[in-house]
């Protein structure tokens, strides 16, 4: 079977969701806690290729879920366990729960037939969330992934995801992550031995909505 036909086959509308993840103003957005990640970003048109697979979603009646990280003001729930939580920490933008660090980024938009979940905790949108229950009330069996980082939350989201049952494609150029050098390795040595990688092109040409066919 060819990758397309492959693609024809998981992409149906009525059984896929579209996740976007940490696509949020304090990640990626001009004035991004981390600049380096945030341009890369911008400038590899990863972000802009999740707007794009977004608004082919709307088009099609595809489900969308944008997942989101925040904390509290006073750090209540946070992981405190690993290096990368401790230097969040001190970061000059804090992705705070109510403020704009931690709204959806441009030029995605969002619907109100979407889903926003946000997390307090730990390193995946899937991990003591209630995305897993969301994609099964929605009838979800394949899950597409897309966003930041490739270092950390986009390979968490998709072993999650694997374990719990889903197919997973990913839009190899729809998520970013730091060294550029770093995504196509993460990509080519270990997300493409648990999900079925494509471009942004190949899946767009599957998000048409389907004649007859009413969401589950």
């Amino acid at each position: 079977m060819s990758s397309y036909e492959r693609l024809s086959e998981l992409l149906d509308p009525r059984t896929t969701v579209l996740l976007t993840v940490e696509c949020q103003q304090g990640v990626v957005g001009p004035e991004g806690a981390l600049p380096e990640l945030a341009r890369q970003a911008r400038s590899s048109g990863a972000l802009g290729r999740v707007a794009r697979l977004v608004a082919a979603a709307h088009r099609g009646g595809v489900q969308v879920i944008h997942a989101i990280a925040e904390r509290r003001p006073d750090g209540r729930g946070a992981n405190r366990n690993a290096r990368l939580f401790r230097a969040a920490e001190r970061l000059p933008v804090q992705q705070l729960s109510g403020t704009a660090a931690v709204a959806v980024a441009p030029p995605i938009e969002v619907t109100e037939e979407d889903l926003v979940v946000r997390r307090l905790h730990g390193l995946s949108p899937l991990a003591g969330t209630e995305v897993d229950a969301l994609l099964r009330n929605l009838g979800c069996r394949t899950l597409i992934v897309t966003g930041v980082s490739a270092n950390v939350a986009i390979p968490n989201t998709v072993f999650d995801a694997v374990n719990r049952g889903y197919t997973v494609v990913v839009p190899a150029d729809a998520i970013a992550g730091v060294p550029p050098e770093y995504t196509p390795a993460m990509i080519r040595n270990t997300l493409a031995l648990v999900a079925t990688v494509a471009t942004t092109d190949e899946v767009l040409a599957h998000l048409a909505p389907r004649r007859g066919a009413p969401r589950a």
